[in-house]
């Protein structure tokens, strides 16, 4: 009888936080995630929901887990000062490659660094796909509004625990969606976040934070659904249309693949006495 080889013990991309990294991976992201038509599809519904969302007025950006660069450089062409905070090697390297031309500043963190390495205040905070991919998103999220100047804005994008176990289910993985095993677990290189997340979660620890949430919108709400994602030109333009036209309309936001918020803190408040000049006497 054959002896039996040991099982090989599982590769593991965790960080020492827990969180799930990139490095080892980032050739595989890109082509997974930006060198496909999802890639276009998200790149596209955000060029077309950023402007409507944000003030933008030529304020610093904090691009955080800005992996390749794609929003920094999105930001830098509207003349945007952009500081990329990113803590895998080789994402940044990409990145690095990607923004040659450009002024974007680049450092090498995790988001727990937040505070000592780009403490701000930052009127303007970008942290798109990074939470999902974090032991501990809440604590991030209270970092990343601890960072936020008041009247700043936050633009935040979360992957949809919600759409996940939809796509489940439409898969046919009914068992799995049952044991609620929709998470990955860092272990492999499938790219299932560690962390999915709902938009009741967003909600609550906006309100722990004290931050609001002034918009809110779905990113790919058609398109993982389809029986077939291998479109022509023109089938591609027809959808993007639609996932532009129905992003944030009710109830079609909350399918998105992902959920995008812009979050703001309240300005600080006048203080009515230094403000206010005292009466004439009488």
């Amino acid at each position: 009888m054959a002896a039996t080889s040991p099982s090989r013990p599982l590769a593991t991309y965790l960080s020492v936080h827990g969180d799930r990294h990139f490095d080892g991976l980032a050739d595989k992201f890109s082509a997974g995630l930006y060198g496909s038509v999802r890639g276009d599809i998200r790149l596209a519904v955000l060029d077309h929901l950023l402007p409507r969302h944000l003030n933008l007025a030529g304020q610093p950006v904090l691009d955080v887990g800005g992996g390749l660069g794609q929003m920094a450089s999105w930001f830098d062409q509207r003349r945007h000062p952009v500081t990329l905070l990113e803590p895998s090697g080789e994402m940044l390297a990409h990145a690095r490659q990607a923004l040659t031309d450009t002024q974007v500043e680049l450092i090498q963190a995790p988001l727990q660094d937040l505070a000592e390495l780009a403490p701000g205040p930052w009127p303007l905070i970008v942290c798109h796909a990074v939470l999902e991919w974090l032991f501990d998103p809440r604590d991030a999220f209270m970092r990343l509004a601890e960072a936020l100047a008041p009247g700043g804005q936050l633009s935040l994008m979360v992957f949809n625990r919600d759409a996940l176990r939809l796509s489940n289910v439409v898969k046919g993985n009914l068992d799995k969606v049952l044991a609620d095993r929709l998470a990955g677990t860092g272990q492999r290189q499938r790219l299932t976040p560690i962390s999915p997340l709902t938009n009741g979660q967003i909600e609550t620890w906006a309100g722990e934070a004290g931050l609001t949430i002034k918009a809110r919108a779905g990113v790919r709400i058609f398109h993982d659904y389809l029986q077939t994602r291998e479109l022509d030109s023109a089938a591609l333009a027809k959808l993007v249309e639609l996932e532009r036209r129905y992003c944030d309309a009710e109830p079609h936001w909350r399918l998105g693949r992902y959920l995008l918020y812009t979050l703001t803190r309240p300005a600080a408040a006048v203080d009515a006495t230094s403000s206010s000049s005292s009466s004439p006497s009488s």
